[in-house]
């Protein structure tokens, strides 16, 4: 389960001290599917970054089962995020000197997990892309690149997929695509599924939605 309670998270600025996240509690189940939906600056980002451990609030407490990871350190907080978070960006951030294989074995190999290969074979097929096993991102469509990242994502056999706006730069087609593979994989995996996105259709999909205004729940 995920709980935050009395985030806030401030930056100074030249202008002042400003507050991009105020969120007294937030929770969602294990093993569910959630929406963070708002417009581009509401704070979604912010707060999954929060959740993934790649920033730390200014006050208030993270907790990701029974772990309250905002008070760990920066090298146990990566520790925990690759052993129980897969992240999804919306660029896809995939290695460009790796093949698709090698770009899903990434966590398995930080892990030294044992029989790496075969479970990114296994991933890659799952998301229809083992043809593609070979092929280096440029030249792969956005669409396959995204399914790559996907299956990067489950690689470590998360407990939390955490996807940033995961459809933003696809057309369409590809789109639906991904939504639809993203649900099918919480759903056969268990997996918490916590997706930010713009998009309300995708968000009516998933089993909540919360919406962000201006870094606070409305």
């Amino acid at each position: 389960m995920i709980h935050l309670e009395n985030i806030k998270k401030k930056y100074l600025t030249a202008d002042g001290e400003i507050t991009v996240l105020n969120i007294r509690e937030l929770v969602i189940e294990a093993g569910s599917s959630a929406a963070l939906v708002g417009p581009s600056g509401s704070g979604k980002s912010t707060l999954l970054n929060l959740l993934a451990g790649l920033d730390t609030p200014t006050s208030g407490s993270i907790n990701i089962g029974h772990q309250r990871i905002d008070s760990l350190t920066e090298n146990e907080r990566t520790k925990f995020r690759l052993q129980n978070i897969g992240f999804i960006f919306q660029s896809f951030r995939l290695l460009d000197n790796l093949t698709a294989l090698e770009n899903v074995s990434v966590p398995g190999e930080l892990l030294g997990n044992q029989a790496i290969s075969e479970r990114a074979s296994r991933l890659l097929n799952d998301v229809g892309l083992s043809h593609r096993a070979s092929h280096f991102p440029a030249q792969l469509s956005g669409g396959e690149q995204q399914r790559v990242a996907i299956a990067r994502a489950f690689m470590s056999e998360p407990k939390i997929i955490l996807a940033d706006e995961p459809t933003g730069n696809l057309d369409g087609g590809n789109g639906e695509r991904i939504q639809e593979l993203l649900l099918n994989l919480n759903t056969t995996t268990k997996t918490t599924l916590l997706v930010a996105t713009h998009d309300l259709n995708f968000a009516s999909k998933l089993l909540t939605q919360h919406h962000l205004k201006n870094g606070e729940l409305v």
